[in-house]
């Protein structure tokens, strides 16, 4: 899957004259390892908790920084670094389904009740995958550039079967990278937030080109047409309608097998969580707001 690369990002970064990035946390998860968090609180204690899923190659604030001062409004928001990105767990191999059993954990371990998942991208798949692993744990999802399953074209099978065995024979090498690259950025995190190159750089380059490759291998043996339509949560669907990744007519397809699911067009690329935030942000922030509506909903019909 194509990234957007780090000139292109920080040339569109430019224009921002401050980015205001919440403060971090390492979370130690038992018996898995540890990633770096960021828990903003909402505007009351009881404030509902959305947890937020980041794309491929990026870290969780470099995907969501835009949104996040829009959500914390309303919700508690959480963020962290997914495994073999940034700062996030360090493990033997790389699987999508140990991504979604972190999301549970951490959930767990903040105690959130009935959080929303939201994830983009790669993050929208760690996001279905987490409700089918732990069906009863999660309050609704949020599925931003998403799709059910890739290798649907034969330049896509060629490109993901490449990975897979390519990564095969490199595994050593790729976690050895990983673990450099790791270390390298935790000096680079004293970075002063506020200057947007410099930290952007930072997040960008605390993820190794090895560890994307073994998660794009990994998306690649993702297949969730099966059981989509078992998703029994509130669900909404958010379109990148100038994806040229993931088509729109595929994300749409998804919210049609979802018993009604919402779908939130957004008009940008692939990209647009961040390259065009300003036309992704609000029907982002507008399919979560429906998504809580329903899950209130649905938690006070349970209480009765």
């Amino acid at each position: 899957m194509p990234l957007p690369t780090l000139p292109t990002l920080l040339r569109e970064l430019v224009d921002v004259p401050e980015v205001t990035v919440p403060p971090g946390r390492w979370l130690d998860v038992p018996g898995r390892g540890r990633t770096w968090l960021t828990d903003v609180p909402g505007p009351t204690e009881d404030a509902p908790a959305v947890i937020l899923l980041h794309a491929v190659g990026c870290t969780g604030m470099l995907t969501w920084f835009p949104v996040i001062p829009e959500l914390t409004r309303r919700y508690r928001v959480v963020v962290f670094d997914q495994r073999w990105h940034g700062r996030g767990i360090v493990s033997e191999h790389f699987s999508l389904r140990d991504c979604a059993d972190d999301v549970a954990a951490i959930a767990n371990l903040l105690d959130l009740v009935q959080p929303v998942v939201a994830g983009y991208s790669m993050g929208s798949i760690v996001a279905q995958r987490a409700w089918r692993q732990h069906p009863q744990r999660f309050g609704g999802l949020v599925l931003a550039a998403t799709t059910d399953h890739f290798r649907t074209t034969g330049s896509e099978r060629v490109f993901h079967q490449g990975m897979e065995l390519g990564m095969g024979a490199l595994h050593t090498l790729a976690r050895s990278k990983t673990l450099t690259v790791a270390a390298r950025t935790a000096t680079e995190v004293l970075l002063d937030p506020t200057d947007t190159h410099q930290w952007a750089l930072a997040e960008w380059r605390s993820t190794s080109s090895w560890a994307v490759a073994q998660a794009v291998a990994a998306l690649g043996r993702h297949h969730s047409t099966p059981w989509l339509a078992s998703i029994d949560i509130p669900t909404a669907v958010v379109v990148t309608r100038k994806d040229r990744v993931l088509s729109p007519e595929r994300q749409r397809g998804i919210a049609a097998m979802i018993a009604g699911a919402t779908v939130h067009e957004a008009d940008c690329g692939h990209a647009g969580c961040v390259l065009s935030s300003e036309t992704f942000v609000p029907p982002f922030t507008e399919a979560v707001d429906t998504t809580m509506g329903r899950r209130a909903s649905r938690l006070a019909t349970v209480r009765v």
